[in-house]
């Protein structure tokens, strides 16, 4: 992939430039990162994770090629040139399979990853670090290395065989678990640059093993712990003097840049800092699904002020009612009761109602809320009191007043804090002298 290729290779060259990406199957927030890019006159970069997307459907019911189809067809929506949509898959490996023997889950996982190379995806993150069926609870550096070289030639023999650009690769994973912490945050250690050196060389190693020199020559980031995280209620920012050191051992690293994952709710000061700092690779999820819902929640709010009983949408009760209808999403990582459990359910950071907004009733009252927008003028005050950034938009006559409109803006206020961090211009910026 040409433009990760460029990218790292001019960060490597002392710009201070970046990428980040959207790793979300929800296609509101899809449809905000592709009129992002196109608006900035950037690249979307979209990644799908194993459990989401995989051959056997994942949680949203698609296998790769199907993300590709949903993505490609809301790029056209947008106006956003094809070649301007990147897509890529976070954490493949045998994470969908880990109760399974490691035989069979490494086995599932490149059928995976061979389908996702197939569909397109050129930015390939491959994370073998979690355990399996007969495994130890933490595996080595080898044992892991060796896992990923096994998918790395099985992506390289599907890119051969599907043609177009070849893969690029990152490897490694970060501590602790992808989407938030689970468990109440007390303190995060940054990666060490000894273990993260320890990582790269396993990884070289095992490629070369594998007679897979010319794919390590494109490996391009490294996943590591820069010490930002999150968990229900609360943000570890970003510290530079923390991450020092393991800044610094970039340079013994050729040709590559850091992945920062789960830097949701960064400021903008600590997003820009973490690019400055060689965590050229952003990752964000749960900030924008997060950002999808409180836009939702303003909107219901505002349908409840203005139609009073006549209100239709519902939004708000229909996917808390199926939340409570089916816990799985959520039952192992929230442990409150009463009021506390309430408030998870519906504020905690790391958003679980993302796993709700495909479910049909929920689909049928958003809806709902849609149609009672576009029938009818909602009261500007009700739109400065609960939505003052899509109201001052809609004042300037930028955006209509219409559910998708209003959702997707609010959902680009975040991803606007994104681009500025990785130094991506605006089309107006690109234009002035």
């Amino acid at each position: 992939m040409k433009v990760l290729l460029d990218l790292v290779a001019r960060h490597r060259a002392g710009a201070p430039v970046g990428i980040y990406s959207v790793c979300s199957a929800h296609p509101l927030v899809l449809r905000a990162a592709l009129a992002h890019a196109r608006a900035t006159g950037g690249h979307a970069l979209i990644e799908a994770t194993s459990n989401q997307v995989n051959q056997e459907g994942g949680y949203t019911g698609m296998r790769p090629a199907q993300f590709r189809d949903m993505v490609m067809k809301l790029a056209d929506e947008a106006s956003l040139p094809r070649e301007r949509v990147l897509l890529g898959g976070d954490h493949l490996g045998p994470n969908a399979w880990q109760s399974l023997e490691a035989a069979e889950a490494l086995k599932r996982a490149g059928v995976m990853v061979s389908e996702y190379v197939a569909a397109g995806y050129r930015k390939i993150h491959l994370d073998c670090s979690m355990s399996c069926g007969g495994d130890p609870k933490v595996l080595t550096d080898e044992v892991t290395a060796e896992r990923t070289a096994q998918l790395a030639a099985l992506t390289e023999v599907a890119w051969k065989q599907a043609g177009g650009e070849p893969p690029v690769y990152v490897v490694g994973t970060e501590v602790p678990v992808p989407g938030g912490a689970q468990e109440a945050l007390q303190e995060l250690a940054v990666t060490a640059p000894a273990a993260a050196l320890a990582t790269v060389e396993a990884h070289r190693r095992a490629f070369e093993k594998q007679g897979l020199t010319a794919a390590w020559e494109r490996v391009i980031g490294l996943v590591v712990q820069p010490g930002v995280e999150f968990d229900h209620d609360r943000v570890i920012d970003y510290a530079p003097g923390k991450a020092r050191a393991l800044s610094a051992s970039i340079k013994q690293l050729p040709r590559l840049v850091f992945e920062a994952h789960s830097t949701d709710y960064q400021t903008q000061e600590a997003l820009t800092a973490l690019v400055r700092d060689h965590f050229a690779i952003l990752k964000v999820g749960p900030g924008v699904t997060y950002a999808l819902r409180e836009a939702v929640w303003a909107l219901d709010r505002i349908e409840h002020e203005w139609q009073g009983p006549a209100a239709r949408g519902r939004v708000r009760a229909t996917i808390l009612e199926a939340m409570r209808q089916d816990p799985k999403h959520w039952r192992k990582y929230y442990h409150g009761e009463g009021q506390a459990l309430e408030l998870q359910l519906e504020y905690s950071l790391s958003d679980r109602i993302r796993y709700y907004w495909p479910v049909p009733d929920v689909v049928a009252s958003l809806k709902r809320l849609a149609v009672t927008f576009e029938g009818g003028s909602v009261p500007l005050a009700l739109l400065s009191q609960y939505l003052p950034g899509s109201y001052a938009a809609v004042r300037r006559g930028e955006i209509p007043p219409h559910v998708p409109d209003l959702v997707i803006h609010h959902v680009r206020q975040v991803l606007g804090q994104y681009s500025s961090a990785c130094q991506v211009q605006s089309s107006h910026e690109r234009k002035s002298p």
